[in-house]
């Protein structure tokens, strides 16, 4: 049906449109804060992209991607997450050359062929920032530092922060050879994607969303228990900063996460919510990304938002976001002489930067004023002969429902409403 959109995706109306302009307002703000600059990538890549970086044995590549021959008969993908799509930025711009660390972020539109849900969709938005060029534990830290302090921004409470660390390749060997010993008695009762990672990614049962699955990985070894000292160090690090701030968290061993990149530090922020816990952050070093891409050893750390989960969190503890974007005036008019005034006067209104509008459906004053009150808009006037004749009219502040005569020109007007705006 062609004026449906399809399924799993979903239009921004006005009526919320203005909540989504505020976050990302305060996103930008909250960035350069910090020094993040801004990154926007094509909205697709080589297939390649993905299942070299994000791994060919998650879910997101195997289950998930939007992927299509174009007509050069090349492998395309839509974007299923935002990072690797900037790791490849990074390289093919060799912003490795410039000093170091690199700090981006993106507000971009993802999609994943997924059962849509609440807070999940097919079409999807996300805010994400990426650290490239720094393998020092204390950017882990800030990337955990920024992402929780755009929450406090937002309004949003009740927060927890949970981390854990996966280690490096080294660790990783030897954990998995303890985990397939584990996992090798219960093999049979395994799912069948869970059976295909045995041998190339056993790490991965662990994120298994399979109840049988899960039970039987339930009393599994953690790969916390089996970092090397580098790693041991890093994470201890990592938590020594994070005490330095002040911050709170939660040492949990299950966190592994979603995509292969991840090295280290992992982590997760929920927000509590009618009872229950809703991940509204994860993120985490990524150190063998740049590099397993093409570019030089890179390390790097990160984190992604769902900005449609954000938003349900906010909902849900009643944060009220004001709309910013309401119109200032409304200009009523009586009769064809008084509309082209009105057209006038919102034309110089808008020349001084004053948001402004008038009817164009020669409506009666009364469905104008409903109209203003429609809008939003914080003033009003009306105007008809007797008006344009003494060149006086009166202001009307809709909240207060006070008015004040002012002369009938747009620099009166503006001034009067800059004052008392």
């Amino acid at each position: 049906m062609l004026t449906k959109a399809p399924k799993g995706t979903a239009d921004i109306l006005p009526e919320n449109s203005y909540k989504w302009q505020y976050a990302e307002n305060v996103i930008k703000k909250l960035c350069a804060d910090f020094g993040v600059k801004e990154i926007r990538t094509p909205v697709f890549e080589h297939t390649e992209l993905f299942s070299r970086g994000v791994g060919d044995t998650t879910d997101v590549v195997e289950k998930e991607m939007y992927t299509f021959n174009d007509k050069g008969q090349r492998s395309i993908t839509l974007r299923p997450e935002g990072t690797a799509g900037a790791a490849r930025s990074f390289i093919e711009h060799g912003l490795f050359n410039n000093p170091q660390p690199t700090k981006l972020f993106y507000q971009i539109s993802c999609y994943r062929y997924e059962k849509p849900q609440a807070g999940r969709m097919r079409e999807f938005h996300q805010f994400g920032v990426e650290y490239f060029g720094t393998q020092n534990y204390a950017a882990d830290a800030e990337i955990i530092e920024l992402a929780l302090m755009l929450f406090g921004r937002l309004g949003l409470k009740d927060l927890t922060l949970r981390i854990n660390s996966i280690g490096c390749p080294h660790c990783r060997k030897a954990y998995n050879d303890k985990l397939k010993e584990y996992l090798s008695a219960n093999y049979d009762e395994l799912c069948d994607t869970c059976k295909s990672r045995f041998d190339r990614n056993p790490m991965r049962i662990i994120d298994c969303k399979s109840s049988v699955c899960k039970d039987i990985i339930k009393d599994a070894p953690r790969l916390i228990d089996y970092l090397c000292d580098e790693c041991s160090e890093h994470f201890a690090n990592v938590k020594s900063s994070l005490d330095n701030m002040g911050i709170e968290y939660e040492i949990d061993p299950d966190i592994v996460r979603g995509l292969d990149y991840y090295t280290k530090t992992v982590f997760e922020i929920t927000a509590d919510i009618a009872s229950s816990n809703a991940t509204v952050c994860g993120g985490g070093r990524y150190d063998g990304l740049v590099k397993e891409l093409g570019g030089p050893d890179t390390p790097a750390c990160g984190f992604a938002i769902g900005m449609e989960r954000l938003f349900l969190c906010l909902e849900a503890q009643n944060v009220e976001i004001n709309d910013e974007s309401a119109m200032q005036i409304f200009v009523g008019n009586i009769g064809a002489e008084s509309a082209k005034f009105a057209q006038k006067l919102v034309h110089d209104l808008r020349l001084l930067g004053i948001s402004a509008d008038y009817d164009k459906l020669d409506r009666s004053v009364k469905a104008q004023m409903k109209q203003a009150n429609k809008l939003g808009c914080k003033y009003s006037v009306i105007i008809g002969d007797n008006e344009i004749t003494e060149g006086k009219v009166m202001l009307k502040n809709m909240a207060l429902g006070e008015s004040a005569e002012v002369e009938l020109n747009a620099q009166a007007i503006a001034k009067n409403i800059e004052e008392n705006y």
